[in-house]
């Protein structure tokens, strides 16, 4: 698989620094159920990196010492990582938010029968990926027969409470190398289609670019598609979109504890603070104060700004 990493290190996207960190954003492992085309990690059914019980225990120290508000799991699938349950557990313990990225059809393993459930006691807020409320585009990114798995594990949630007095997420992300169209838009279509055809209904939708690198860069690369796509980017930069970048306020961790600006970072081994050494969760336990200091930028960032602006959370302006 080709690699994008050495064309996006030289960048001339301007520098970003941090602000208050109120963010932690885990990566539990990269073991998935899935294997989607988009996913920027790489994950899938054959990975087997999972973080370990002394890393998780390191970041449920770091929730009660520092000023953290939300906990984003995110992998792979997050929820296989043994630990999964004992970290949602000590971080609502803790009053800390924890948010879900699921996949939505993990809650349909073997094994996962009881996982909604537990998610909807721990009042945990999902953030479910459905590219589409179409078929045949969901399918094209993540598999056959995922839509219908995902469409019944949407109606398992609602049944529980979710996308009423539970917060129901749901993430789109484009089909090929273009620009989310305007969320808003976007989430009133999603919100007709999906009531009419299923009768489900959710909280928001959040609107993510696809990111230049991995699995989804080596496409581009193969496709011969990647400068025409970081062109794209570059040309609809919005200046107004840097002040609310996730980066400033969020570290990533990686599944052995080491810290990120963000999850892209993490995927293109371009650690935090970047000096002569890794930081690690350990480190934030002494010292959690990172504001002022530089995020590592690099031509991925432009995905960040481009039009309406991406982030975990969504589109950065309405």
């Amino acid at each position: 698989m080709r690699d994008t990493r050495p064309l996006l290190l030289h960048s001339d996207f301007p520098p970003v620094y941090r602000a208050t960190l109120d963010t932690l954003q885990v990566n539990l492992g990269y073991l998935c159920n899935l294997s989607c085309v988009h996913c920027h990690v790489n994950a899938g059914p054959t990975r087997t990196e999972q973080m370990d019980a002394e890393t998780v225990d390191q970041v449920i120290a770091l929730l009660g010492s520092a000023a953290i508000k939300t906990l984003d799991l995110t992998g792979g699938a997050p929820e296989l990582n043994p630990h999964f349950r004992y970290l949602v557990r000590e971080a609502r313990a803790l009053g800390v938010r924890v948010i879900d990225r699921c996949n939505l059809t993990v809650l349909l393993e073997p094994g996962q029968e009881d996982l909604a459930g537990f998610l909807a006691e721990q009042q945990v807020e999902i953030s479910a990926s459905l590219p589409c409320y179409l078929q045949d585009n969901v399918e094209a990114q993540r598999g056959k027969g995922v839509y219908s798995t995902s469409i019944d594990a949407l109606r398992q949630l609602n049944a529980l409470g979710y996308g009423a007095e539970l917060v129901l997420n749901l993430v789109y992300n484009p089909v090929g190398p273009v620009l989310p169209p305007p969320q808003r838009a976007l989430e009133a279509d999603y919100r007709r289609e999906l009531a009419l055809r299923f009768g489900i209904r959710f909280n928001e939708l959040l609107t993510i670019t696809n990111m230049p690198i991995s699995r989804f860069g080596s496409v581009l690369l193969a496709q011969d598609q990647y400068h025409e796509y970081m062109q794209l980017l570059r040309d609809n930069y919005s200046q107004a979109n840097v002040e609310t970048l996730m980066c400033r306020s969020l570290v990533s961790i990686d599944w052995r504890g080491y810290l990120y600006d963000c999850d892209f970072n993490q995927m293109l081994d371009l650690p935090v603070l970047a000096s002569d050494r890794r930081r690690h969760v350990s480190d934030l336990l002494v010292d959690a104060n990172l504001e002022g200091k530089p995020v590592f930028t690099a031509g991925h960032c432009y995905g960040c700004t481009a039009g309406q602006g991406s982030s975990c959370g969504g589109a950065l302006v309405a």
